[in-house]
């Protein structure tokens, strides 16, 4: 039965062909010249939409995870984030076709058979113009002091794990790599950072140099930037504004403080407040406050993207545990995976990525110095972004109201106006704005209030830039 499904899986992973529109037609994940973005090797820019899949190879059979990566397309998400040796006794428990990882719980002796269902994977997200975000172990099994592990890894046989993982995937150009998972590179008088390094080296040389490589911290934690910016190894910082903060975490001023560090790298959360996830804090996590709904994605997604973020990464509580009838709920899961995979949020991030890709994008900056009257803090914060060359500006409103922007960045007094509804993805023409030789002007928002959240947009007239389609 074992060979039946391996055959199976090699079948159906050769089967077909890439799309002709294939993106990676355009090279390969690398950073924008200003060190801010991220684009094909061709100069076509890249927006980083992920969904945080962990459990995906661990908890799924092939077909549901062919049901799920159809759904995560068809709504724009381009990185799945999953975990090769999974957090939720990943070494011990069989995946569906009982594998598991490691022979002997040894890195240096991968099972083969597991990792071919890895290796579909990556091959039907490829033909979806898709990536995998591979982790290729959640942190638990580096660090020693917490989460079910158990730690396997010390810098030898991190190197060697990596040498191998990578020389396996060396060839598929929908890999990015992520390291870290949900633990930090070092903590108090603890540090893993050589391990993470010798496993990073050994990914690097067994790609031949070729492998775009991240590191996702845990919730709570700084920003990458703060422990390992000068890494070699560190394409892209990362952040965790996570679940345990309550509401408006100020992701906006970590994704700032990134943006402007020296030298300069691409940096984005990775794992935003996920929808339908209990408001307390770790270790309680109870929905004695309530859940996080798509409100709460959105005011945090948009932020942080409009101050300065290469992408962003949407998640569902359900989701990335893969709950279903087969597996036990984890931190009160309150519906199934397949059921969570058509929430409002997970529709709503996909217009974000394609507003963003409506506009010139690898000259984008954060400009707050836009917004003269009608700032706010914490769910009023308002965040805005715009090109360098002036000839747009977007302007996030998480409470809608009246706001006075200051319109000096434009090289024109004619602007058009969009309200853009981040609920709907729809925009609705406001007109021409004259601004003559005032470059101070009030806005009113179509609906007041909280929950009604708008982005407005406003475009140099001349640049006929269109309405974005959704």
């Amino acid at each position: 039965m074992r060979k039946q499904i391996i055959i199976f899986l090699f079948l159906l992973a050769i089967s077909g062909s890439l799309n002709a529109q294939s993106i990676f037609q355009n090279g390969r994940i690398i950073v924008s010249k200003n060190g801010h973005y991220l684009q094909f090797e061709n100069g076509k820019p890249f927006f980083w939409l992920g969904d945080t899949a962990w459990e995906l190879f661990h908890r799924l059979k092939l077909e549901e995870i062919i049901q799920y990566l159809d759904n995560r397309q068809k709504k724009g998400m381009n990185v799945i984030q999953a975990v090769a040796l999974a957090e939720f006794n990943g070494l011990r428990q069989p995946n569906q076709y009982g594998e598991v990882p490691l022979i002997d719980l040894n890195p240096e002796t991968p099972n083969d058979n597991y990792f071919k269902l890895i290796d579909t994977v990556v091959k039907l997200a490829a033909k979806r113009n898709m990536f995998i975000g591979l982790l290729p172990t959640w942190g638990d099994k580096v660090t020693a002091k917490w989460g079910e592990g158990p730690a396997v890894f010390n810098p030898q046989n991190a190197y060697k794990y990596g040498l191998w993982i990578g020389k396996r995937y060396k060839n598929s150009k929908n890999l990015l790599w992520i390291l870290g998972g949900d633990r930090p590179a070092r903590r108090d008088t603890s540090d893993w950072t050589t391990i993470w390094r010798e496993m990073a080296k050994g990914i690097s040389e067994g790609t031949g140099n070729k492998a775009f490589i991240t590191y996702h911290p845990q919730g709570g934690d700084p920003s990458t930037s703060q422990l390992i910016h000068n890494e070699g190894w560190l394409d892209m910082n990362m952040m965790q504004s996570g679940h345990g903060g309550g509401h408006d975490v100020p992701v906006w001023n970590t994704i700032l403080r990134d943006y402007n560090i020296k030298p300069a790298k691409p940096t984005l959360d990775a794992e935003p407040n996920y929808e339908d996830h209990p408001v307390n804090p770790w270790p309680k996590w109870d929905p004695a406050n309530g859940y996080y709904r798509d409100y709460d994605v959105r005011k945090q997604i948009y932020r942080s993207v409009f101050s300065g973020a290469a992408g962003v990464t949407y998640g569902h509580h359900s989701v990335w545990q893969f709950y279903n009838p087969r597996e036990e709920k984890i931190n009160f899961a309150d519906r199934h995976w397949t059921e969570a995979i058509d929430r409002p949020g997970a529709f709503q991030s996909g217009y974000l990525k394609k507003l963003i890709e409506s506009r010139p994008q690898l000259n984008r900056i954060p400009d707050q110095s836009i917004i003269v009257k009608g700032q706010g803090e914490k769910g009023e914060h308002i965040c805005a972004t715009r090109d360098e060359a002036g000839t747009y500006a977007m302007i996030y409103i998480p409470v809608g109201k009246m706001i006075t922007l200051n319109l000096s960045s434009f090289k024109t007094n004619k602007i058009k106006a969009y309200w853009f509804n981040p609920r709907t993805g729809m925009a609705l023409p406001k007109g021409l704005v004259e601004i003559a030789d005032k470059t101070e002007v009030s806005f009113t928002s179509p609906e007041q209030g909280v929950e009604k959240d708008w982005v407005l947009i406003l475009d140099d007239a001349r640049k006929g830039y269109k309405v974005p389609e959704m």
